[in-house]
């Protein structure tokens, strides 16, 4: 049974609430003086009216106007908090001035619609699928399964439906919606196993910032994710035909930890105490993250290192257990026996810093990765220039919390003239400092 607070504690709580309400302490105080004196002089006009020109004119306006100025400077001073505090995570973000962000942004206040979620949507969308469509030569009556991402916007009708409706694919079209990108690349490998021979399926990522995912209250914690995320999009074709593939899927590996308050919490769509909605980002993103990268990196270690890198990690795993150290660090294999590239998902600065950790990667290591995250914002995973022969791991994450691996391996060689950093390749890489205030 828990024990009643004592009067030290009362007075605490009593202090801190005064405090933390101090505009409306003010004026409490200030209305119950002015109605007990009222109260004195009920049934008394003449004595009312006695009273109040002896009251001076100074004190009479400050017990009339000082709440009202007061309150003023109280609103406008968290306004500029609230103001100061996007600032100094934009600046501290790593993300450029020239990433994009939604028309239905542009507004004050932002526009929430459900009409400027689907326009947001058909315009990344489908942009994206007329590019991959001239560059491969495939037509939309060859393709025969249509897969889908998309986190928080899930409209009726989907977004699949979108995607068959402006292309006018076929009535025997397979169609599915995802929660993250490397997930729905998973389910785009194991559909064309009972497809036959030379199907396609299009992949389409995206994430709508128009959608219920910006938040337009004050609760901190909920507007990062309106700093963090920008307008960005993938798509791709796979096909068990080898003819014209650019890479080979190798190996996918998924990790969720959803079975765990904290990570099932660190990312949260819920409404604040005002009833808006938005996406709460928990303090314990990053170590979940951590954690979640660890296993994936036990899993997918299995299968693409070299075996005198799995003996180092697996005897340094047995040493903890037997000498009882949970402080002594297991060992980081080394990657890059095993891989010519990593992508790491552009989440945002702590995510990348918390892979760079895990992974002992160097600052070379982690650099297309900020410089995307600089560029585009948080879309997706970074792009490397492959050659023939290079494999490329990319590391993606999601809410749950999930950590998802893809291995592939480039069997065709292509040049990026005309991809989406052909227009500013010349300005990177760039410096990206942290502002102390």
């Amino acid at each position: 049974m828990n024990s009643p607070p004592s009067t030290a504690k009362r007075y605490k709580y009593l202090f801190q609430l005064a405090m933390n309400n101090f505009l409306v302490t003010v004026a409490v105080l200030l209305g119950t003086i002015f109605l007990l004196k009222a109260a004195q002089l009920v049934g008394h006009p003449a004595q009312i009216l006695t009273w109040l020109h002896s009251v001076q004119h100074a004190h009479l306006f400050l017990v009339t106007f000082l709440p009202i100025g007061l309150g003023a400077l109280y609103l406008t001073h968290r306004s500029r908090s609230y103001i100061r505090f996007m600032k100094r995570m934009l600046e501290n973000s790593g993300i450029g001035d020239q990433s994009y962000l939604p028309a239905a942004t542009h507004y004050i206040p932002p526009s929430n619609t459900l009409s400027d979620a689907r326009d947001e949507a058909e315009q990344v969308v489908f942009s994206s699928i007329d590019d991959l469509f001239a560059k491969t030569c495939v037509s939309p009556e060859a393709i025969d399964i249509v897969v889908t991402n998309c986190t928080v916007f899930s409209p009726v009708p989907s977004l699949a439906d979108m995607i068959v409706n402006k292309y006018k694919l076929r009535s025997d079209v397979r169609s599915i919606h995802a929660g993250t990108g490397m997930i729905s690349v998973e389910a785009a490998k194991n559909l064309p196993q009972v497809a036959p021979q030379g199907a396609h399926a299009l992949v389409v990522s995206t994430e709508i910032i128009s959608s219920l995912q910006f938040y337009s209250g004050r609760n901190l914690s909920m507007l990062l994710p309106n700093v963090l995320f920008r307008m960005g999009r993938a798509a791709v074709l796979l096909s068990t035909s080898r003819s014209k593939s650019r890479f080979k899927l190798m190996h996918t590996v998924r990790t969720i930890t959803a079975a765990q308050d904290r990570s099932y919490q660190c990312a949260f769509q819920q409404e604040d105490d005002k009833g808006e909605m938005g996406v709460n980002l928990s303090r314990d993103l990053v170590a979940v993250a951590g954690d979640t990268l660890q296993a994936n990196i036990t899993a997918i270690g299995s299968l693409v290192l070299p075996l005198s890198e799995q003996l180092q990690f697996v005897l340094s795993l047995i040493a903890r257990k037997l000498l009882m150290n949970r402080k002594m660090k297991p060992y980081v294999p080394d990657f890059w026996m095993a891989f010519e590239h990593i992508c790491i998902h552009a989440g945002g600065r702590a995510v990348i810093d918390a892979v760079k950790r895990s992974l002992r990667l160097s600052d070379e290591d982690v650099g297309p990765s900020r410089m995307t995250l600089h560029r585009f914002g948080n879309t997706s995973s970074s792009s490397c220039r492959m050659r023939k022969g290079d494999r490329v791991w990319m590391i993606g994450f999601g809410s749950g919390f999930k950590c998802n691996s893809v291995v592939w391996q480039c069997i065709q060689s292509h040049s990026n003239l005309d991809g989406p950093w052909a227009d500013c390749i010349h300005r990177y890489p760039v410096g990206i400092t942290k502002v102390a205030r």
